[in-house]
Formats: structure tokens, C-alpha cells, sequence
């Protein structure tokens, strides 16, 4: 496989950059933000802006991280065993389609707050959310993102997006042995502060 990538390119690093600091830098935002604040700040101190904020920046990354990922592929050689391969084409569409699917319907279920780390702004949902996607995975936008990048890779038979798209891989896990903990303890100190108000109320 290694044979077919050009590792010369430069338009195949700064792809690499891009998908290594997009979570780097959310996960980092994200952490000044609860323990400082600093976002909410520079929105006037409502911190849903501050969110709004977050989310148009961390969407733009988004755009252009994918945009130089298309950049990368096109300047790489593609396998011609990828590419006159009719399964390899069924693949990757299946991959994304529904990579895509799991994406946008964790959106939906989300919310803007939701999907944006509002959890960090001290913006909290009521309740778990146990529906479709997230019956089927945690971290459904991560995983449907990569299968998106793994199904372009196919699709454009580029054993270069196949090695980027471990490297996402790589990223989203390691980003979630950061994020779960923290947002499970956001809400599990939500859940101590509830408990000590109602004994409070019980005091009295």
C-alpha cells in the first residue's frame, strides 16, 4: 500500500496537520472555557453565544480540514487495485451514506449546545440521549466522520486516505479518552449539587 503514497507531497502533510489539530484545538477551547470561562468572556459573558461562537469556528475547521483532505487525495497516486474493484466502490458508498446519517442524526438529536460542547459553557441537557444514533455507538459523529473519510478514500481508490483516515481514527480516539471523563464528571457534579440542595430543603 505504502508503495502508492507519496510521502514527497506537501499537500499530504498539512492534511495530516489539519486532522490532528481540529480536536487538539476544540478539546483545548473547551477546557479554558470551563475552567475560565474565556470564551464566554469574549461573547459579553452569555455564555450561549459563546457556544454559538465555538460551533461556527469548530464547523469552519471542519470545511477546510475536509477541503485540504480532497486537496491531499488529488495529489496522491491511486491503486488500481482500489479502483477497478466493483466492491470496493459498494463499500465506500455504504460507508458514506452512512457515516454521513450517523453525523447529521447526532446533530439532530444534539442540537446545536449539544454537539458544540455547550456541556463545557455549563450548558447542560435534562437527559441522556439513548435514541438513534447513540443506540448504536457513543461517539457517532467521530465514527461516522471516519467512515466518511474512509468511504472517500475508496471511492477515489487513494491508499493515502486510507493511512489518513487511521490517522483520524487515531485523533477522535485519543480525543475521547480526554472528553469522556470530563463531561461524565460535569454532569455527575451537577447531579452532587442536586443532591445537596434537596437535602438542604429537607434540613430545613
Amino acid at each position: 500500500m505504502f508503495e502508492n503514497i507519496d510521502f514527497s507531497q506537501p499537500s499530504l502533510w498539512i492534511a495530516a496537520a489539519s486532522i490532528i489539530f481540529n480536536p487538539t484545538f476544540w478539546n483545548f477551547a473547551a477546557r479554558q472555557e470551563y475552567h475560565h470561562k474565556v470564551i464566554t468572556k469574549l461573547f459579553g459573558g452569555n455564555p450561549k453565544y459563546g457556544c454559538y461562537g465555538l460551533a461556527a469556528t469548530i464547523f469552519s475547521l471542519g470545511i477546510l480540514r475536509d477541503t485540504l483532505y480532497h486537496s491531499a487525495l488529488s495529489s496522491q497516486p491511486t491503486s488500481p487495485t482500489l479502483t477497478g474493484n466493483a466492491l470496493v466502490k459498494i463499500i465506500a458508498v455504504a460507508l458514506f451514506i452512512n457515516g454521513n446519517i450517523f453525523v447529521l442524526s447526532s446533530m439532530w438529536a444534539l442540537g446545536v449546545t449539544g454537539t458544540y460542547l455547550g456541556d463545557y459553557f455549563g450548558i447542560l441537557m435534562d437527559h441522556r440521549v439513548e435514541s438513534f444514533p447513540f443506540d448504536i455507538t457513543d461517539a457517532p459523529m467521530y465514527w461516522g466522520s471516519t467512515m466518511s473519510f474512509l468511504g472517500t478514500a475508496l471511492w477515489y481508490g487513494k491508499p493515502a486516505g486510507v493511512v489518513l483516515t487511521l490517522l483520524v481514527y487515531w485523533c477522535y480516539r485519543t480525543a475521547l479518552k480526554f472528553e469522556d471523563p470530563f463531561t461524565a464528571e460535569i454532569y455527575a457534579k451537577r447531579e452532587r449539587e442536586r443532591a445537596a440542595k434537596e437535602e438542604g430543603k429537607k434540613a430545613k
